[in-house]
């Protein structure tokens, strides 16, 4: 019995010292891989602790070993806020590929000699974000859309490898620490061979396994399920200073016990990550968990944020893809759809294969100048590729294996949904229906985009009772939305008077909206949230972008010459005003963007360089400040550069100025402003 256990040292400093005995075992056992005693003591340790803290439920902390058996169940999960987003990675499928990364970092940063990267495998899993506040685990969330994620706490801390208490000192106030949930093929395999025993269902791949089971409402399940972690950055950082290079981050965690994979190193020049991301091919089927590429991150901090970011990637990482898991099958046939901005794309109905343990039946051919450059033919025996959650795509044609009444595939002269004309325009990879509002196809999946959360957010207006609306003529262009009635809606089928009345209600609320929500709404081509909000903070209002030309849109950040002419174009064409005019006319609008007032901008046609880290706000906020007033705020300074603002621990950036004479103020000086 506890009560007559002796003890040199009182209750409290012996379950302090149980806790610090077990979290040890644990970092030597799952991190470094090297157990300093048997499970059978380890066992005696954690059943000592677990009954103590039955006995004194004031002993018992978050923090404590015994709390990884899984608590009561969820029965939703709740939404969480990454402090600095989680970003996603561009994909290199090849070799030039690779060096075209290499060369565009270089010339960004002007740099002539071999850069060094930071290159570990890129692990087949689930990213995760867990927040340490005073070394203590508070929050695990999935990666989510990158911005928000879903609470995964008490899952994630059923992983043993995760400390729920930092090891060592000196920890940050608070640190979002980056990772991928996995799971080992080794427990993947017992994992399905159990559930085969019990006549279960057994999962696809280990990233299935890995995803179902974190998102598990109850934890206890999750405790039983083999799943690991692996970190590999950090986001956000309050309470101490980020090391210079990521692969001393990675040190930094290591000595705080956070767990990361073993074949992490730092080369010198793209030509050593291409060895690297040979080597690790080579040894790939013998690693212990699933990997589908490697990552090459720029080491030094400062040249990362120097590079700055592309939406919603970085510019000084890239993730080098593996061959993903290739079948071969037969194409039947081919059929041309039309999607939201007209493209054609062809796509090839299969003889259904298995791939990656996913049945395939539908391949993307991407366009017609890729079926004549592969010289692909309905009949034909195929390898397709699967990666991940990539729509399978065919690879090559066995030519030894083309039957002799092999068809050609044509790109039809009209569409296949309006029977409009078929325009390729010069310079262009895509085929694209002439029919624009008038095709059907465009239509619905236009409407289906405006209607769309992240557009005008309208309730209830799901894919089903688009296509209804359109169908029976109620619908045809994106206003029509706005003048539906409760009778015409009360009198489609299954749709209740109830049904109508929400959707009315929805369809007045999106009335108010954003400018960048409404610009993102118009589906303009290759114009995304982010491009959408940068356009309506540059401009301020609709009227002011509508009359822009080419020229003055390349101002905008991240607007090319590209971008610049499909915005240029839609705002060209009548028939797009004129939907524009009836919505605002309905009553669509949005608060007033400051931007706009041009006569009160003291910085205008001023470029302005933020180095170091402000103590008052964010470099997000500092930036939309100086944007405000008028300003183009740059990643690089320049003889052009007006002025930099440089706070605590500037990088290069202060003393590339002070070479270049450009004025230099300080916080201060810039609040002032």
């Amino acid at each position: 019995m506890i009560q007559s256990m002796k003890y040199d040292k009182s209750l409290q400093e012996r379950v302090e010292w149980l806790k610090q005995q077990l979290r040890e075992h644990n970092y030597n056992y799952y991190v470094l891989n090297a157990p300093a005693i048997p499970d059978s003591e380890y066992d005696r340790l954690f059943s000592e602790l677990q009954a103590l803290e039955t006995q004194y439920p004031e002993f018992k902390t978050s923090d404590s070993p015994t709390q990884r058996v899984g608590a009561a169940p969820l029965t939703v999960f709740t939404q969480v806020n990454h402090i600095v987003p989680m970003l996603s990675l561009g994909n290199a499928f090849s070799e030039d590929e690779v060096i075209a990364f290499d060369s565009r970092v270089r010339d960004r940063l002007s740099i002539a000699q071999e850069i060094d990267y930071a290159c570990e495998p890129k692990l087949d899993g689930l990213a995760v974000n867990l927040v340490y506040e005073n070394g203590i685990l508070v929050r695990a969330a999935t990666r989510g859309d990158g911005q928000v994620g879903e609470d995964v706490t008490q899952n994630v801390k059923t992983i043993k490898m995760v400390p729920l208490r930092l090891f060592g000192k000196n920890h940050p106030k608070f640190i979002e620490v980056r990772g991928e949930v996995y799971m080992p093929k080794a427990g993947f395999n017992a994992l399905n061979e159990a559930a085969r025993k019990k006549g279960e269902k057994t999962f696809a791949n280990p990233r299935n396994a890995a995803a179902g089971s974190l998102r598990q409402l109850d934890s206890h399940v999750t405790a039983k399920r083999p799943l690991a972690m692996s970190c590999y950055d950090v986001g956000e950082i309050k309470g101490m200073q980020r090391p210079n290079c990521h692969s001393d981050v990675l040190k930094q965690l290591h000595i705080w016990g956070l767990p990361l994979i073993q074949e992490h190193i730092v080369v010198k020049g793209i030509r050593a990550c291409l060895a690297y991301y040979e080597k690790i091919g080579n040894k790939r089927e013998s690693l212990p968990y699933d990997i589908d590429g490697v990552v090459y991150k720029v080491n030094r901090i400062d040249l990362q944020k120097k590079l700055g970011f592309v939406s919603r990637a970085p510019r000084w990482s890239i993730a080098h893809k593996y061959p993903a898991q290739e079948e071969l099958t037969v194409i039947n046939d081919v059929e041309f759809q039309v999607g939201r901005t007209g493209a054609l794309t062809p796509v090839a109905r299969l003889e259904p294969v298995s791939v990656a343990g996913v049945v395939v039946s539908n391949a993307t051919l991407h366009n017609i100048n890729e079926i004549k450059r592969k010289d692909i033919r309905i009949g034909d025996t195929v390898i397709i590729r699967r990666a991940g959650d990539v729509i399978p795509e065919v690879v090559s044609v066995i030519k030894g294996r083309r039957p002799k009444n092999a068809k050609l595939i044509v790109l039809p002269d009209t569409c296949p949904v309006c029977h409009s004309q078929v325009v390729m325009v010069e310079g262009e990879a895509i085929a694209r229906c002439s029919g624009a509002i008038y095709c059907s196809a465009q239509r619905k999946e236009a409407i289906k985009h405006f209607a769309s959360r992240k557009a005008m957010d309208i309730e209830g207006l799901g894919n089903k009772l688009v296509e209804q609306l359109v169908n029976v003529g109620l619908v045809n262009h994106v206003d029509d939305l706005h003048k539906l009635t409760l009778d015409q809606l009360a009198g489609l089928e299954r749709m209740a008077e109830k049904s109508a009345k929400n959707l009315l209600q929805a369809l007045e609320k999106s009335k108010t909206t954003t400018l960048p929500k409404f610009l993102y709404a118009l589906g303009i081509r290759e114009v995304g949230e982010a491009t959408a909000r940068n356009l309506a903070y540059h401009f301020g209002n609709l009227d002011t972008l509508a009359h822009a030309d080419e020229e003055i849109l390349q101002t905008v950040s991240d607007v090319g010459p590209i971008v610049a002419q499909h915005i240029h174009a839609f705002f060209k064409q009548a028939h797009n005003l004129e939907v524009i005019d009836s919505l605002i006319k309905i009553g669509v609008h949005w608060p007033k963007i400051e931007v706009s007032k041009k006569v009160v901008q003291p910085l205008e046609g001023q470029t302005v360089v933020l180095t170091g880290t402000l103590q008052s706000m964010t470099r997000e906020e500092a930036k939309e400040k100086l944007q405000l007033l008028g300003a183009k705020v740059s990643s690089s300074v320049s003889k052009n550069t007006s002025f930099v603002v440089a706070s605590a621990s500037p990088g290069s950036k202060l003393e590339k100025a002070q070479k270049l004479g450009v004025k230099v103020i300080d916080e201060a000086e810039f609040l002032a402003l």
